[in-house]
């Protein structure tokens, strides 16, 4: 699984289009007002760096296979060397889970190369 000739660059925040792609999934999981109160707290979050197979763990998520089209093309910017955005992430207390409101098919791009991989997070 790993592949150290790969050097996974990472964005210094999140991208503009990170936000509006986590308020609607997290609007599937949560109230307008809810969703609202995470989005605002995850632009103002601190970047912290969690491991993709820890993030992946706590998310209880199955891994996606790089034949998605999603995480094929993410894989192609980290051939590519273009940097990718941080993922977006929100601590479900009432389930004692991590919900990853942006950037799941990043997630599984980087696991197909490296589950050590360290991934910046902006977490609630």
């Amino acid at each position: 699984m790993k592949s150290k000739h790969i050097k996974i660059i990472w964005q210094p925040k999140p991208g503009k289009e990170d936000f509006p792609g986590a308020k609607s999934y997290l609007g599937l999981l949560y109230c307008s007002k809810a969703v609202k109160a995470f989005v605002s707290e995850l632009k103002t979050a601190p970047t912290t760096w969690f491991k993709s197979k820890d993030i992946f763990r706590a998310s209880g998520l199955s891994l996606l296979g790089i034949s998605n089209s999603h995480v094929e093309k993410d894989r192609k910017k980290i051939e590519e060397g273009k940097p990718l955005s941080p993922i977006l992430l929100v601590r479900d207390k009432h389930n004692g889970k991590v919900i990853i409101a942006d950037g799941y098919h990043r997630m599984c791009a980087v696991y197909s190369y490296d589950e050590d991989e360290l991934i910046p997070c902006k977490i609630v």
